[in-house]
């Protein structure tokens, strides 16, 4: 087990909220933060914390198309920006045509190497007590175009490339990772089990779903050297490190009691594990009056794939994940 320690917990527009969609891309770890609105990026030290972009629609996953243009998920505004190379933002993609409840919404994302963006719809909203709908993986080309490209999913949150052609899907409700294959066409394949983490909770009963979640999976790694991803775990201070067919085989500790919601490798060796984490009660207003948000790090042994095979193309994004 790893201990994991603080790294941020301020930036130029105050005391972190709640940090989400961590990425280490261009030599600085990049992460949204809900509740000030902002992204940012840092040195690996913490060090140089700057404003990315300003983005009052609650910015969560991040990611570039392939001449370097930033993509920003604004979850409350159901919507995908572009920052353009002028540094305005502007509308990629519009989801509210393919919203499947009055509650539904873009939830996170992985952004591919050709600049689709794999965007999971949560399908309702657990906040406003709306029963449970899954929600289904949508593709987003890199003119903005919007397509269903998987099966309906258990709450689908974090996702990572395997190998360049299997896309991983941490499903929130679901206590598994799920895999597609990634067609030459950018299509997914029919969902298979990647990493089974308990049963499947009964959502007849929506109060007692926590109680049934042995991993509350959110973001999620790219994989490391040995194929393994590092899960977040929403419900509790801690990540943990999910191998294909296995499950569980190590974990990381959050420090000051702050639950994880989004895990990133990255650094200089790929060996720092960036952890986005914040109070267990994560209601808006209270967050936004009691700031309990921190990037923890923690150091691993085994790099990140990208590392390992002597090329690091985290210069382009490899992870995505979160929850709001």
């Amino acid at each position: 087990m790893y201990e994991a320690k603080t790294l941020v917990d301020r930036g130029p527009n105050g005391h972190i909220t709640f940090p989400e969609g961590g990425r280490w891309h261009g030599g600085r770890f990049w992460f949204s933060d809900l509740y000030t609105e902002a992204v940012y990026s840092c040195e690996e030290d913490g060090s140089d914390v700057q404003v990315e972009a300003s983005v009052a629609g609650t910015p969560v996953g991040l990611g570039w198309l392939p001449d370097g243009r930033l993509l920003i998920l604004a979850i409350d505004d159901r919507q995908l920006l572009r920052r353009d190379h002028d540094g305005s933002l502007v509308v990629h993609a519009d989801f509210r045509p393919h919203l499947v409840s009055p509650g539904d919404g873009p939830n996170d994302m992985f952004v591919a190497e050709d600049g689709s963006a794999y965007v999971g719809m949560i399908g309702f909203n657990p906040r406003a007590g709306e029963p449970f709908n899954p929600g289904p993986v949508l593709r987003v080309t890199a003119d903005g175009s919007v397509s269903v490209v998987s099966e309906p999913l258990y709450f689908p949150n974090g996702m990572a490339l395997i190998d360049g052609r299997t896309l991983v899907v941490a499903e929130s409700w679901g206590n598994r990772l799920s895999a597609f294959d990634v067609d030459a066409g950018g299509s997914l394949s029919t969902r298979r089990d990647w990493a089974t983490l308990g049963d499947i909770p009964d959502m007849s009963d929506q109060t007692k779903v926590f109680d049934q979640l042995v991993v509350a999976c959110d973001g999620i790694s790219g994989p490391d050297a040995e194929g393994a991803v590092w899960v977040a775990d929403y419900l509790r201070p801690r990540a943990v490190r999910v191998l294909p067919g296995v499950g569980i085989v190590d974990e990381v500790k959050t420090s000051g009691g702050l639950n994880s919601y989004d895990a990133t490798l990255g650094g200089a060796d790929g060996r720092t594990l960036f952890l986005a984490t914040t109070a267990a009660d994560t209601d808006p207003a209270l967050r936004r009056s009691e700031p309990a948000g921190q990037i923890q790090v923690a150091r691993v042994d085994v790099p990140a794939a990208v590392f390992a095979h002597g090329k690091d193309r985290e210069e382009s994004p490899a992870h995505e994940g979160s929850i709001a």
